[in-house]
């Protein structure tokens, strides 16, 4: 009996241990056929991914052919528009011919695909980099002012694309690109309170001299310029006037006390410097030799382009169609295109752009309405290289100021003979007269 009992309970153990193994077979089965499953599923999604990646492009290509296409007929039809304008106004006046002639508006949206405009483009940058080289060669810029590598910036990972930053002159704009680029995303980029330029620099350090040079002849190499005084009242506008930029305040004050004019005793007014003001500082900063801040230093002592053959010189005049040439010269359609497309709100807020909407070249004539024909002269002194190395005309400014300064105009008053008679000839003269001074060009030599 007792034997019996043994073997009895022997036997339930038995049977559990074999139960509890046979669970943990099943078990562990179970586990790995659904790793399998996970794993066939996710090898069907990446196919399912390498699918999708595959056809995408050709979805692109086909979207942008369709684009084309629909900007090719519009671009016809505007072509036969303008020769049926040619042919009616053929008796008409030569400014009405002209105006046929110069490309408008819409027709530099559609720059990227036309052969015609493409061409075009291609002649006007050639001209301007033949006009800096003969400017250059005329006053031997290149050995005044050797290559400075401090505000470039190198992109080796895109066709070695090379920007040299010039402040106010669409930077904010490339300096957005150049962040694109460097693999930030857009979203950031909106949210983010960093300064644009800190972001760029962090990942496109500024380049050493020498790897700069060993780059240029390889690279695609731009800049982008401006009208001089459309730029320094840009910059005056968005940095000193008011006193509204809080890290330009110091310079504000610091421009006040030293050159307005007050009564004896009186209090300084807190309101930022005049444009008036910010000249003369420009003026007295020059002449003592000091180093001038980014946004109204001179093109030619900083971009250096004597010392650096730029592939290609870039107007805020025709930013559009110029910086299209270049994104599809450096093979970036599918990054850069079409960022202009964010809504403006969003675009202010990553391009610095000005929040009344009024563009410095519309007021130019307002702000020089302040100044006078001596001014005028020894700001050219200045900014003269800059004026003739880019082909932009300095002398529509001598119509802009006043013809004499304040002293001649209250000693003519005390003497009884008004200004006019005496300065007439002198700013005549003076418009088509080359400026003389430090950094400027006259009678074929730099002085």
């Amino acid at each position: 009996m007792i034997i019996r009992l043994r073997y009895g309970r022997r036997l339930q153990t038995y049977l559990k241990i074999g139960a509890c193994v046979l669970v943990g077979v099943c078990y562990f089965a179970f586990l790995f056929r659904e790793s399998l499953n996970a794993y066939e599923h996710r090898e069907r999604v990446a196919a399912a991914e390498l699918e999708a990646d595959v056809s995408e492009p050709s979805k692109q290509q086909l979207k942008l052919k369709r684009q084309q296409l629909q900007r090719q007929r519009l671009l016809s039809k505007q072509q036969e528009q303008q020769s049926k304008v040619t042919t009616n106004a053929s008796s008409g006046s030569s400014a009405a011919a002209a105006a046929v002639i110069a490309p408008s508006p819409s027709a530099l949206t559609l720059y990227e695909y036309s052969e015609e405009l493409h061409s075009r483009t291609e002649r006007e940058l050639q001209k301007r980099s033949e006009h800096l080289a003969a400017v250059c060669e005329r006053y031997k810029l290149q050995e005044k002012y050797p290559p400075n590598p401090w505000e470039f910036f190198v992109s080796p990972g895109h066709n070695n694309l090379v920007w040299c930053n010039v402040f106010k002159a669409a930077s904010s704009t490339w300096m957005y690109y150049f962040n694109i680029l460097a693999g930030y995303d857009v979203k950031y980029l909106q949210r983010t309170e960093m300064q644009p330029l800190e972001l760029a620099r962090k990942r496109f350090p500024r380049p050493e001299l020498a790897e700069l040079m060993e780059l240029l002849p390889s690279a695609l190499s731009f800049l982008f310029v401006r009208d001089p005084f459309e730029r320094i009242l840009s910059a005056y506008r968005n940095k000193l006037e008011g006193n509204k930029n809080t890290f330009y305040k110091a310079l504000g004050n610091k421009i006040v006390h030293r050159f307005r004019r007050r009564q004896l005793g009186g209090p300084w007014p807190r309101c930022g410097p005049t444009f008036e003001e910010f000249v003369r500082f420009l003026i007295a900063e020059h002449e003592a030799g000091k180093k001038f801040d980014e946004h109204w230093a001179p093109i030619y002592s900083f971009c250096t382009p004597c010392s650096v053959n730029f592939t290609i010189i870039g107007k805020t005049e025709t930013f559009q169609r110029d910086s299209e040439y270049i994104i599809r010269q450096a093979g970036l359609e599918s990054l850069l295109l079409g960022l202009g497309k964010l809504p403006q709100r969003k675009l202010r807020k990553i391009g610095n752009q000005a929040r009344s909407g009024v563009k410095s070249e519309a007021l130019v004539e307002r702000y020089f309405d302040d100044l006078d024909r001596s001014t005028l002269d020894q700001l050219l002194k200045i900014y003269r290289i800059d004026f003739e190395l880019f082909d932009y005309d300095y002398r529509k400014y001598y119509d802009m100021v006043n013809p004499w300064s304040l002293e001649q105009s209250t000693a003519g008053v005390q003497a009884g003979v008004h200004p006019t008679t005496t300065t007439t000839t002198t700013s005549s003269a003076g418009a088509s007269a080359a400026v003389v001074g430090n950094g400027a060009v006259t009678q074929g030599q730099v002085t």
